[in-house]
This record gives C-alpha cells, structure tokens and sequence, in this order.
C-alpha cells in the first residue's frame, strides 16, 4: 500500500479540504448510526450533530496526546451500544441518562488512563510477545470481515420507509434498485482509485458517493413524480425537519430537569449499574485499540506502538472519548473506516485527520450538511463500506505473510480466530458484551499460549 502523502506531508490547502471531507464520508454512517440505535431503542431524543461533534473534538484530543503521529479520526463507539442502553434503562428519566452517559464515559476513559500508566511502566515488549502476527494479523483481519455482513445488509436498504412495532426501521424502496446504486458506488470507487491519475485516485470514496447519491436521487424523482414507492431511495422530507444546533448531552445533563424530577432510588445503586455496564467494555476495546494501531503501523510503515507509543494512543483515545462522550453523549474510539481510507487513498497526512476533525465540528453547527449527510442512502455507503471494510481484512491477512502456515502452532492459532470472528461469537453479561473480534483475539492468544511449548521456530 504506497502512500502518495506521509504522515508529516502537507497537500495544499485545497485539496486537504477534499481529503478531509472524504475522510468524513468515510466515518460519518457508523458515528451518526450510534445515537440514531439509541433513540430507536430507548425512545430518546440524542443528536446526530452533537455525536459529530463530540467525534471531532476527540479526535482533536487525541491528536494532542499523540503529538500529531497516528493519523487516525475517532468516532462513536459500537462497543458501549449496551453500556449506553444501561444509562437509560431501569425507570431513569431521560436526562439522568444523560448524565449516565457522561458518567460512564468517564469510568471507561480512567480505565485507559489506568492501562496507559501500566504501559508507560511495563513497556510494550510484552504485547508484542502476547500478540505477535500470527495473532493481531487475523484479529485485524476480524475487524473488517465481522462488519461484512453490515455492509452487505446495507446494500437492500434505501432511506425512505417505516418503524416496526420493534423499533426496527423498514425500508419500503424496491431491494434491487437499492443494490443497483450500492453496485454503481462500489465500482466507481472501485475505477476512480485502480484508473484514476493524480486527485481523482486520491478522492475516490466523495466520486463514488456522488455517483451513488445522484442515481438514487433520479430514482427518488420519478418515484416521486408518478408515486411509485418502490423507487423511493432518498427521504428528502428530512430537509424540512432540520435541527439547526447540536444537541449538546452536558446541556440535558447539567441544565435539564434530572434533579428536580429525576428519581433513581438509590445514586448509589445507579452508578454501581453505569460502573458496571462501561468498565468491562473498555478493556474489550483496549483489545479492539491494539489492533488497530498495529493495522495503521503496518499501513504508515511506522510502529505507533513505540512513536508515539501505545501509552499515548490509549491516553489519547481515553480523553478522547471522554470529552466526545461529554458533548455528544458518545464515547469514541478510533475508527477502522478511517483506516481503511487512509490506506485506499494512499494519504496518511495527519494535516487531512486535523482538517476533519475541524470540519466535522463546523460541520455539527451547519443543519442543511448534516442533514445532506443523513440522507446519503444506506445503500450507497453499503457500496463504499464493501471496499473499505474489505481493506481492513486485506492488510490483516498481509501480517501473517510473514507467518510459517506449515507449522501446526500457526495454522491452528490463525483457524481459531478467523472462524471464531467470522462466525460471530460473542458472549453477553448482562448489559456488557465482548464482541467476536475479543473473543476471537483471546481464543487465539489462549491457543497460541498451550500449543507454545509444541511448536517449531515462528516464521514471524
């Protein structure tokens, strides 16, 4: 993967602008689809721009913390989907909910603080050790295969349709138009970046986007015009019921009625359950953390784990997703989408990972942007999320070329993560998960310890 712009490169102010927002094309379905799940669950009211926000002021704190060297956006977390859900459930009103988002939040973030000094004492040789690439490589490779089936769903699904009785969103537009603007995405993303020169090879993801957006848009128009539900693609009524300011969660934490009217029975209670409910998902991310910083070492040809060292990523990706969490409600962590783009476009510019930041916080304050992002049919992300989440798994499987598959050890420890990923297990505590990219890296490092002792020399 030949990188056109390092780390420390500088494009030109124009075309860093491109960059950045093709960066926020890439992250923006996953960071605005977390509150969207909440609302539709708990029935509550977080906001799409406060979440943009809160990802874009993390990302800037992460970047601090990192000294500029990982370039890497931040944006809502998958992981703390239950975590959140806990903060709201058991009677709470909805603004000491709010108030338990922030909570929580805080809880996950020291947990990191806590990992980060024992990195900053013990040294990083021991991870090393504990997941070399026989193991992080498939992990990786877990990250962008587990998310496959997402990026698949999304390829039937259009904007316009209905709420079933389960919360659970209908799309009425016909399933193969749908594929149709997702297929047209993909491969124009697809052309842009194998035979495009120069800009057009770096910017593939925004021609693919608008190549995908406009087709939906002329279904969307005819449908439209002789009513046939079916070609209905793109919910343009979203324009006419625009929130114009970010729904900050300090503000309905801090100055809403929570402790006039909110009542948990016991405050005591209420943050053992937000303890319990965040704690615990912030050491399966710290796991999720390690593999991507070794996924984006491997793309940049820089082990971020040493410079700027895992003990400022995590620190940077704590606070980070403390203060995301404090405006939008949302913890953050890094983003494998983000990932993804750097290593398509060939630009790992830390100035293009800034200038999103930047232009995701203008971007909260402006309602007809955000909203335009909103509307960009599910479909047409589908179609550029198969190409990146595709990347992902790639350069994980990259890691272990290095790796002897002749020795049994290796084979065996490689087969256990790829099929317990790909097979999706997972196991559930309560409101607490550990997803099948932990399960699968903790299978393969309790394999990789037992057979140890069996083994010939690693070809790592």
């Amino acid at each position: 993967m030949k990188l056109t712009y390092q780390v420390t490169d500088k494009p030109k102010f124009g075309q860093v602008l491109i960059f950045a927002l093709q960066q926020l094309l890439a992250i923006l379905a996953a960071t605005i689809a977390v509150p969207a799940i909440i609302n539709s669950k708990m029935g509550t009211s977080m906001s799409a721009s406060a979440a943009l926000f809160g990802a874009g002021v993390g990302t800037l704190v992460y970047l601090l913390f990192t000294r500029f060297k990982s370039p890497v956006f931040l944006g809502s977390s998958f992981a703390f989907l239950g975590s959140m859900m806990a903060a709201f459930a058991g009677g709470v009103s909805m603004s000491l909910g709010y108030f338990g988002l922030i909570l929580g939040a805080a809880f996950a973030g020291l947990v990191y603080v806590v990992l980060s000094l024992i990195v900053k004492i013990a040294g990083v040789n021991w991870i090393n050790k504990l997941m070399p690439a026989v193991i992080i490589g498939p992990t990786v490779a877990i990250i962008g295969l587990s998310l496959a089936g997402n990026a698949v769903g999304d390829l039937f699904v259009g904007k316009v349709g209905y709420v079933d009785e389960e919360n659970n969103f209908i799309s009425t537009a016909s399933p193969y138009l749908c594929i149709i603007c997702g297929l047209v995405t993909l491969f124009v993303t697809m052309a842009c970046s194998v035979y495009g020169k120069k800009m057009m090879k770096m910017i593939p993801f925004i021609i693919g986007i608008c190549a995908g957006y406009v087709l939906a848009a002329v279904f969307t128009v005819i449908g439209g015009a002789y009513d046939i539900t079916a070609l209905k693609i793109i919910d343009f009524s979203a324009f006419s019921n625009m929130q114009w300011y970010p729904d900050f969660t300090f503000i309905k934490a801090f100055f809403g009625e929570a402790f006039e009217y909110g009542d948990v029975g016991s405050m005591g209670g209420y943050i053992i359950t937000i303890l319990v409910a965040y704690v615990p998902v912030a050491f399966v991310v710290f796991a999720e953390h390690i593999a991507d910083h070794k996924n984006l070492s491997s793309i940049i040809e820089k082990d971020l784990l040493k410079d700027p060292g895992l003990h400022n990523t995590l620190l940077g990706d704590g606070v980070g997703s403390m203060v995301g969490a404090f405006f939008g409600g949302c913890p953050n962590t890094t983003y494998g989408e983000s990932v993804g783009c750097v290593a398509i476009s060939g630009n790992a510019s830390i100035i293009t990972i800034l200038t999103t930041a930047v232009l995701a916080i203008v971007a909260s304050f402006c309602a007809p942007f955000v909203t335009f992002l909103a509307t960009i049919p599910n479909c047409v992300m589908g179609g550029v999320c198969v190409a990146l989440y595709g990347f992902i798994a790639v350069s994980g499987l990259k890691m272990i070329q290095g790796v002897d598959l002749e020795d049994n050890k290796n084979l065996f420890t490689v087969s256990v993560i790829l099929i317990a990923g790909i097979g999706g297990l997972a196991l559930h505590f309560g409101s607490v998960e550990i997803t099948e990219v932990a399960c699968a890296l903790i299978l393969g490092i309790i394999t990789n310890i037992v057979l140890k002792g069996k083994s010939k020399k690693d070809g790592e």
